[in-house]
């Protein structure tokens, strides 16, 4: 039995564990382009502030890779022959498989603007566009950072932090603004500026400038010009579906697959942030962007892959995260509508998030400290935690556990409520009694 997996990301290595606890002599080769093979994405961030250093974003060992026992191979695939079962690669030869697990990822959306194209036009999508960021981001330069979500803030602390003057630019009035309230965007907005950083509201680049194949400065949608020597952007992500839709696959924005992450063809699964994957609880096929699904999907096919039939049941979707230097969990179903500096789904998002259903806001803290839960009739059904994180372990049990709240539902809307009281008491409760 062969196992071919496209990707080298958590997924695939995900399903290469999965695999191999089960099946320890089948053939599992692994195939990917990136030179750099597994790496912890989500650290990228941290190595642009110099919290960590390259080797610190490979998180397996040698010895590690030896125990799983898979081949990997440097090549890009150009095409999948479903009827023969081949894949074709970028040095003219075919490979063979039984199973095919597709974890393509998802990619940066580019920019469409005149100049887009620049020397210094620079993104955070893989370690490389790391390291020429920090090649570029030399102290007492300015930079234009340009988006929305968590990949932007990234850019512009991590910029912030190497003694770049930033100037973040947002179309609408506020940060995120598809996921956080409008006091949570002021509470980031006001840190990021506290830093240092400079915020347009209402501002959209309609021309980058240049001068002998350089960035000089960008022109604004209302004509304003402004000067800079990079410009970063993020302004949402794609899922890599080429391939599937050159074999023929079903796809919508990702790659349709059940709840055992296969596609229309039983034998090619795919996971990660490529899948648009079914969740039986919804009756829903949604797209995740987060570290914890697409390895738990990997997970998933890999088992599904040598016959276990193990359905991924989708959990609720989780992210701790630092905003403007402040950590903030996200939990459930929290905001609504669409963010005018994201073309698609944003890096660490998922679009749980915004499938809102009736629920009555309730809100604690100010300042730094602050509890947002969205309530439903008798369930938490969303929670979002800024700064003191002692709430969300229980907050995140009693969303993904549907823990019945109507004996404290009351309390938490009234308007006096000191709403991690009531959660705390809750939860002390729930333990003594279940």
């Amino acid at each position: 039995m062969r196992y071919a997996i496209i990707g080298t990301g958590v997924a695939g290595i995900s399903a290469v564990e999965a695999i191999r606890g089960v099946d320890r002599s089948g053939e599992i080769v692994m195939l990917g382009d990136d030179p750099h093979g597994y790496y912890s994405r989500p650290g990228l961030a941290y190595l642009l502030t110099g919290e960590v250093q390259d080797k610190s974003l490979f998180p397996k060992t040698r010895e590690e890779y030896a125990k799983l026992n898979f081949v990997y191979k440097k090549n890009r695939v150009l095409e999948i022959d479903r009827t023969a079962k081949t894949l074709q690669l970028d040095d003219r030869s075919l490979l063979s498989y039984d199973k095919l697990l597709i974890a393509t990822g998802a990619f940066a959306i580019p920019l469409t603007v005149p100049g887009a194209n620049l020397q210094g036009v620079m993104k955070l999508d893989h370690l490389e566009d790391a390291r020429g960021i920090l090649k570029h981001a030399k102290r007492g330069r300015t930079a234009i950072v340009v988006g929305g979500g968590i990949t932007a803030l990234e850019l512009t602390e991590g910029l912030l932090a190497r003694g770049v003057h930033v100037h973040y630019l947002l179309r609408g009035t506020r940060y995120w603004s598809n996921v956080l309230d409008e006091h949570e965007s002021r509470i980031v907005e006001g840190r990021l500026q506290a830093e240092g950083v400079t915020l347009h509201f209402r501002s959209e680049v309609q021309e980058i400038l240049g001068r002998s194949g350089k960035v000089i400065g960008v022109r604004l949608l209302d004509g304003r010009t402004m000067k800079c020597d990079m410009l970063a952007y993020a302004v949402g992500i794609k899922p890599r579906i080429d391939l599937a839709q050159s074999a023929d696959l079903a796809i919508d924005r990702g790659i349709l697959v059940n709840e055992y992450l296969q596609t229309n063809d039983p034998d090619v699964y795919a996971a990660g942030d490529v899948a648009q994957v079914y969740d039986p609880l919804t009756g829903r096929s949604v797209l995740d962007s987060l570290w914890s699904p697409a390895r738990e999907q990997g997970y998933a096919a890999g088992l599904n892959m040598v016959g276990k039939h193990k359905p991924y049941i989708k959990t609720v979707p989780l992210n701790v995260t630092r905003l403007a230097g402040l950590t903030t969990t996200i939990i459930g179903a929290v905001g609504n509508g669409r963010d005018e500096d994201l073309v698609g789904i944003a890096r660490g998002d998922s679009e749980t998030w915004r499938q809102l259903p009736d629920a009555i806001v309730a809100q604690s803290g100010f300042d730094i400290n602050r509890v947002r839960l969205l309530v439903g009739e008798n369930h938490l059904i969303g929670a979002v935690v800024m700064g003191d994180q002692k709430l969300s372990a229980p907050l995140q049990k009693i969303i993904a556990e549907k823990i019945n709240i109507s004996s404290i539902r009351d309390g938490l809307l009234r308007k006096d409520a000191k709403i991690a009281d009531v959660i705390v008491d809750f939860w002390l409760h729930h333990l003594v009694t279940s």
